[in-house]
C-alpha cells in the first residue's frame, strides 16, 4: 500500500465534492474495491482527532479533515521524505555527505540509503547535475543554478496540482532557513508593490516566484549567491531588482547580491507580470523579438482557420507574443510553471485545450517550445479569454408573462423581471386574462402567478411580487431547457456519426495507449472513413498531450481533419486501463472530415460533458454490452 495511492483515493474525493463508492474508486485507480477500503482505513489513520474520510451507505466522500490529512505524515518517514531530506543534504554539503554517517542521521540502514541515492540519480536527468561517488562520500557536481532547480523540483513535489502552499515550501526548505516564517507577508507585499507600479499580476504564477524567493533567500544565507551579471539590465529590469532587493532584506532578512536580485527579476517578468491592457503597443513595451511574434501571428492564423475559432486579433497575438517568449526564456532555463487549472481546464474546456495542443504544437516545430501540459494550458487560458471577449451571448429564451390584470400589478411584475432576469430571457408577451389559453403560449418559457391546467416543465409558477425563489426557479428552468437543446442537438450528431461496425467491448489494455488506437483505427479504415496515416496521426497527437479529458473518457483524434466523414470508433475497457496520467473506461477514436469542421465543437465539448458525469459512465459502462446497448443508454443519460 503506498502513500501515492492513498493520495490520490483522497484527491479524486476532494475533486468530486459528492459520494463516489469503492468500485468506481477501484475502476479510476486499477485496484480492487477491497484496496480502496484499505487505502480509506489508513488515510483516516494519519489524523487522530478527524475525519478525513467519510463512509456511508453512498460509499466514500472528503470529510472536513481531508486536507489536514494531506498535509500529514510528512516527518520524515516516507521514502519520498528520505530522498527529499538526502538531497537537502548533498545540496548543503559542498564536500557530500557519508553514508554512513546520514542512515545514522535518518535512523536507517547504511543499505536504505544507497537505494536512495539511486532514486537521487534518477531525479538528476536533465538538470546538468552529476552524482560523484567516492567511497562512502557522495557528492553534487554542478552550478549553483542547476542544484536550485534541483531544490526547486523537490519543492513542487510537495504540492498538488502546483497549487500555492506554503507550508509544503517550509516543509522542504526546512522550518529554520531563512525567511521560513515570512514568505506569506513577503509575497503579498510583492504583488502589491508590482500592481501600484502598474502590472498585471498573474497569481497563477506566484508559486513559481515564491519558491525562487526562498530558495535564493536560503542558499544566500548558506553563502551559495548566484553570480554577478555581466550584461547591463533594463531599465524595468532594475526596477523590479531594486524591490526586489529592498523586500528580501525587508522580510526574509537576507542581503541579495546582484546576480541573485536580477535572476529574481527575470523570475518575476518572465511569470508573474504583463503589461498593462492599455499600453499602446503590448509587444513593444515586453521588447518581444519579431520573429517570435511572427511565428505567434502565422499559427494562430492557422488555428483560427482549422477549428474555426475567433482568435485572429492582433490584441491577442501580442498577449500570447509576450507569453511565449518568457516561456522561451523559461525553457532554456529548464524552469517550467505548475498550472492549478491545467486538469480542469482540460475537462472543463477539452475544445479549447485541443486548440492550445495545436498552437503550441506548431510553435514547438517553429520555435522550440517545451509540449508540458502545464504550460499547454496557460496559452488554453489565453485563448479562452480571447473567445469570452468575442463570443457572442447565448440566445435568450423567449418568455410569457401570465398575470391577471389588477391595476398596474403586470407591468410592476414584468419591470421585476426584465431587471432580475433580463440576461436570460426576453419577455415578449404579457397575458392579463384570468383564463388565459396555456397550449396556444408558443414562447420557451411561460411564468405564470396563476396554477397552469396542465404542468410543464417550461411552465414556471411564480409570485405577482417576484421573489428571490422565483428567480432561482426561473434560472433552474432556463438552465434546463438550454441543456436539454443542447444535448438533443448532440444525439441528432452521435447517432449520425456512430459507426456500429467500431464498436469493441474489452478492448485490449495490455496493448497499451497506441495499440488501443490501431486497435479501433482499424475498424475505420476497413470503413474507408480514414487511412493508416490518420491513425499515426492520431498517436502522434496522443504524444503531444493526453486526450483523457475526464477521469472516465479518453478521446483520440488527429489533429488534421482528413477521414472521409465525420465517424467516431468506440471501446469499452474492463476494468478500465491506463491512460496517459489517469485511468479511463471508455476510448471514443473520433475520425473528423474538412466538411464537418462545425461539428467539432459539438461533438468534442458535449460527448464529453455527458462522460463527466460518474453516475451517467458508470451506467453506460455496466449495460453497454453491444453497439444497440451502447447507443440506447448514451441516449437514455442524454434524454435525462
Amino acid at each position: 500500500m503506498t502513500r501515492a495511492r492513498q493520495d490520490r483515493v483522497l484527491g479524486l474525493l476532494v475533486r468530486a465534492d459528492e459520494w463516489m463508492t469503492a468500485a468506481a474508486l477501484a475502476d479510476v485507480l486499477g485496484v480492487t474495491p477491497r484496496s480502496v477500503r484499505s487505502y480509506v482505513t489508513a488515510i483516516n489513520a494519519r489524523v487522530a482527532d478527524g475525519v478525513a474520510v467519510e463512509s456511508g451507505p453512498q460509499g466514500y466522500r472528503a470529510g472536513p479533515a481531508a486536507a489536514a490529512a494531506l498535509r500529514s505524515g510528512n516527518d520524515g518517514g516516507t521514502p519520498r521524505d528520505r530522498l527529499h531530506q538526502v538531497v537537502r543534504a548533498l545540496l548543503d554539503s559542498p564536500d557530500g555527505i557519508d553514508v554512513f554517517a546520514i542512515a545514522d542521521e535518518m535512523f536507517v540502514s547504511s543499505a536504505t540509503v544507497e537505494s536512495d541515492l539511486a532514486r537521487v540519480r534518477s531525479l538528476l536527468g536533465g538538470t546538468e547535475l552529476t552524482l560523484e561517488r567516492v567511497g562512502p562520500r557522495a557528492r553534487l557536481q554542478g552550478t549553483e543554478a542547476a542544484q536550485r532547480r534541483l531544490l526547486s523540483r523537490l519543492i513542487h513535489d510537495e504540492m498538488d496540482d502546483g497549487s500555492f502552499d506554503i507550508a509544503a515550501l517550509r516543509r522542504t526548505l526546512g522550518e529554520d532557513s531563512a525567511g521560513a516564517q515570512s514568505l506569506g507577508a513577503f509575497k503579498t507585499d510583492l504583488v502589491d508593490r508590482l500592481g501600484g507600479r502598474g502590472w498585471f499580476v498573474n497569481e497563477f504564477g506566484i508559486t513559481d516566484v515564491v519558491t525562487g524567493f526562498a530558495i535564493a533567500a536560503d542558499r544566500v544565507s548558506r553563502g551559495r549567491p548566484l553570480d554577478a551579471v555581466v550584461a547591463e539590465p533594463s531599465a524595468r529590469r532594475q526596477e523590479i531588482a531594486d524591490i526586489i532587493a529592498e523586500l528580501a532584506e525587508q522580510h526574509l532578512g537576507v542581503q541579495l547580491g546582484a546576480g541573485d536580485q536580477h535572476h529574481l527579476a527575470t523570475l518575476v517578468l518572465t511569470r508573474v507580470v504583463a503589461p498593462d491592457s492599455h499600453a499602446s503597443d503590448v509587444a513593444d513595451a515586453a521588447s518581444v523579438d519579431s520573429r517570435v511574434e511572427d511565428a505567434v501571428r502565422d499559427v494562430v492564423a492557422q488555428a483560427a482557420e482549422q477549428y474555426l475559432v475567433d482568435i485572429a486579433h492582433e490584441d491577442f497575438v501580442r498577449r500570447l507574443t509576450v507569453h511565449i517568449e518568457n516561456l522561451l526564456h523559461r525553457s532554456r532555463e529548464q524552469a517550467w510553471s505548475r498550472n492549478p487549472l491545467t486538469r480542469s481546464l482540460k475537462s472543463t474546456f477539452p475544445m479549447i485545450f485541443d486548440v492550445a495542443v495545436f498552437i503550441a504544437s506548431a510553435l514547438h516545430e517553429r520555435l522550440g517550445i517545451p509540449l508540458l501540459d502545464d504550460e499547454v494550458a496557460y496559452i488554453a487560458m489565453h485563448i479562452g479569454g480571447r473567445l469570452e471577449r468575442s463570443r457572442r451571448p447565448d440566445h435568450h429564451l423567449t418568455a410569457t408573462i401570465v398575470c391577471p390584470g389588477f391595476y398596474e400589478l403586470h407591468e410592476l411584475l414584468r419591470s421585476s423581471v426584465d431587471r432580475s432576469l433580463g440576461q436570460a430571457i426576453d419577455v415578449v408577451s404579457v397575458e392579463t386574462r384570468v383564463d388565459p389559453d396555456f397550449a396556444s403560449m408558443q414562447t420557451d418559457l411561460v411564468l405564470t402567478t396563476m396554477d397552469p391546467p396542465v404542468p410543464s416543465d417550461r411552465i414556471v409558477r411564480i409570485q405577482p411580487f417576484l421573489t428571490e425563489a422565483d428567480i432561482e426557479r426561473v434560472q433552474a428552468a432556463v438552465g434546463r431547457i438550454r441543456r436539454a437543446r443542447r444535448l438533443a442537438r448532440l444525439r441528432t450528431e452521435l447517432e449520425r456519426y456512430f459507426v456500429p461496425e467500431a464498436f469493441v467491448r474489452g478492448v485490449d489494455a495490455a496493448a497499451g495507449v497506441h495499440g488501443v488506437i490501431r486497435e479501433l483505427g482499424s475498424h475505420l479504415v476497413r470503413e474507408g472513413v480514414i487511412d493508416d496515416e490518420y491513425v499515426s496521426q492520431a498517436i502522434e497527437r496522443e504524444e503531444l498531450s493526453s486526450t483523457a479529458f475526464t477521469d472516465a473518457l479518453a478521446v483520440p483524434h488527429a489533429m488534421g481533419m482528413t477521414a472521409t466523414r465525420t465517424a467516431i470508433a468506440v471501446g469499452i475497457a474492463e476494468p478500465s486501463m491506463t491512460w496517459g496520467d489517469g485511468r479511463v473506461q471508455v476510448v471514443a477514436l473520433v475520425a473528423f472530415s474538412e466538411s464537418d469542421r462545425e461539428a467539432f465543437q459539438t461533438v468534442f465539448e458535449q460527448f464529453v460533458e455527458v462522460f463527466s458525469e460518474r453516475e451517467s459512465v458508470q451506467r453506460i459502462v455496466r449495460r453497454s454490452t453491444d453497439f444497440g446497448g451502447f447507443l440506447d443508454e448514451l441516449v437514455a443519460v442524454i434524454d435525462g
